[in-house]
């Protein structure tokens, strides 16, 4: 697929552009000395990028030129003829005031007027239609399951398209967007490119999700085994009550409690008792001997005191007072007894209450607890559940990325290694351009970096195959891209392709030598069937250059002497 023609309803504001099969040289002429030194010339050379695309059925933008200054511009209707494969033609109209409405023809014969047509093959289809309309009719069976779009940014260069020879301006972020489409264009399997990017994006929501259950846990994850035993327990005791309750029969609550008070407390209360009593006995006998201000105290001759005395346990009663302990332990029995008195007082209220609404309640509120217990334990469970679900997913999808991963490294591996693959051939035809222009080696190469991510490398080398800066400078980055374009669409000359490239500013900052190769290598690719529109300023032609392009290879000279030298003529917005 070439370019044919381009032109709108409105021939007197803007010229018609005929298309050769060849190199076509959009040329602006800066004929005012004073308009030398400008930058910007408001000419029109970059609009016509931009026009192209808008015709190839770009997404209508607020900030694009046409409806920024819609006003201005309301009128157009643009028309862009194309030569198809098989020789047959189509038509592409689009206006500006109903941009999401196109209309498309096929047709014999070339450089028709169709601004008065009144049938069309396909009439206003709505957007979405007509890019799947026009994506099967030019049929570029290659690119799939990506739409003839993909393709357009490598093939329309603008001036901010040349910072980086892959990553194009509307691909400045998503990778996702570019790689697999890139890798696939050069040859290797786009397939698991598109699979790892899927498998990542799993993963991680997997791990946003794991992140969620651990904070709903609270940060306390229990072993789901003690959970389900603490469920057995509690629901067990929850039946007992709930019998207790059905039966409204306290009977056996009273005989537990009993139980309870006599077989633990009782006991508890009088070894505790008894403890006391000997540590206090002690503890005086002690303060006495201190009182009579005996010689320094000695815990050998202590202990011998307290066996004559018949003290029981000597050899602990010695560890304590050479720990000094007595007082503090005597304290906590003291604690603990206070504790064991509320609790034997709670226990005989319970058996002294006469009332059997009052016991039906405390047990109601027993069960209340219970139940509660019961459903936060459950609620446990049910994210430990999650969170081990959770696990297993991450575990499975990092195992298929891992596997994505070295299927890749293996492809990778594969196509480096093939002289004959579609990126080895890539790869030497873009050398040679670079090699034809600035006598410089140049390198395309693709590795796989540490996030198991492509990268795409183009490098300039030294004498000894090493990489260099020079290509980050501008001026030797634009021909990286250059070089780039043409490359990828030499190799696919014999596949249904477009054969035709757009390249906006193209020398410049070459030096003379460098701009006069470049120009040899562009007609050499025009004469391998490679259609080729180039922008250049007169300034650009090295000035030793007698005649730099021929007559039949300028397509439009734009000029700054009034509005008619301009593309649209019409005021500068």
């Amino acid at each position: 697929m070439k370019l044919s023609k381009l032109y709108s309803n409105k021939p007197d504001l803007f010229e018609t552009i005929i298309f050769s099969s060849g190199l076509n040289v959009i040329q602006a002429e800066i004929r005012f000395p004073e308009n030398k030194k400008k930058d910007t010339h408001n000419l029109g050379k970059s609009t016509l990028g931009k026009l192209l695309d808008f015709c190839f059925l770009s997404q209508k933008k607020s900030e694009f030129f046409l409806f920024k200054h819609e006003q201005l511009f309301k009128q157009f209707v643009f028309f862009l003829e194309l030569v198809l494969e098989d020789g047959s033609y189509l038509t592409i109209r689009r206006s500006v005031t109903d941009a999401t409405r196109i209309s498309i023809k096929k047709h014999t014969d070339s450089h028709q007027d169709f601004t008065q047509l009144a049938h069309w093959d396909h009439e206003n289809v709505p957007f979405d239609k007509a890019k799947e309309i026009l994506d099967s009719i030019l049929n570029f069976y290659l690119i799939k399951p990506w739409q003839y779009r993909k393709i357009l940014g490598y093939l329309l260069r603008s001036q901010d398209d040349y910072r980086d020879v892959f990553q194009l301006r509307k691909f400045a972020s998503k990778h996702k967007d570019w790689k697999p489409f890139l890798a696939h264009i050069l040859g290797f399997n786009s397939d698991l490119i598109v699979k790892h990017y899927e498998l990542e994006a799993k993963l991680k929501d997997a791990q946003d999700r794991e992140t969620i259950v651990k904070q709903e846990l609270g940060g306390s994850i229990e072993d789901i085994s003690r959970i389900d035993g603490l469920l057995l327990l509690k629901q067990q005791d929850v039946n007992e009550r709930q019998r207790l309750l059905d039966k409204f029969d306290f009977h056996s609550v009273d005989q537990a409690k009993t139980k309870k008070l006599i077989d633990e407390l009782d006991l508890q209360i009088a070894t505790l008792n008894k403890n006391r009593y000997s540590l206090d006995f002690n503890r005086k006998k002690i303060e006495l001997s201190l009182q009579k201000q005996q010689i320094l105290f000695d815990p050998d001759e202590a202990e011998s005191l307290y066996k004559e005395a018949g003290i029981l346990f000597p050899e602990q009663l010695k560890k304590d007072f050479n720990q000094l302990s007595i007082k503090k332990e005597l304290t906590n029995i003291n604690q603990r007894l206070l504790q064991l008195g509320e609790e034997r007082t709670q226990t005989l209220s319970f058996l002294g209450e006469t009332d059997i609404f009052d016991k039906y309640k405390q047990i109601s509120n027993d069960l209340i607890t219970l139940k509660a217990d019961i459903a936060f334990l459950e609620k446990q469970k049910e994210f430990i559940h999650k969170l081990q679900a959770l696990k297993t997913e991450i575990r499975l999808l990092d195992k298929q990325s891992q596997k994505v991963r070295i299927d890749m490294e293996k492809d990778l591996d594969t196509q480096n290694k093939q002289e004959t693959s579609l990126f080895s051939e890539t790869r030497l035809y873009f050398n040679r351009i670079v090699e034809d222009v600035i006598s410089r080696k140049a390198l395309l190469s693709v590795n796989i970096n540490q996030k198991d991510h492509l990268d795409f490398n183009a490098d300039i080398l030294d004498e000894t195959g090493r990489s260099t800066s020079a290509d980050d400078g501008h001026t030797y980055k634009k021909l990286l891209c250059v070089a780039f374009d043409l490359a990828i669409i030499r190799s696919h000359l014999k596949d249904n392709f477009p054969r035709f490239v757009y390249h906006d500013g193209i020398f410049e900052s070459l030096d003379g030598r460098k701009k006069i190769n470049l120009l040899n290598v562009i007609r050499q690719y025009s004469n391998l069937g490679i259609q080729q529109i180039i922008t250049v300023i007169d300034s650009d032609i090295p000035l030793d250059s007698d005649i730099f392009f021929d007559k039949n290879e300028i397509a439009l000279i734009l000029h700054d002497e009034g509005i008619q030298g301009r593309l649209f003529k019409l005021p500068s917005w």
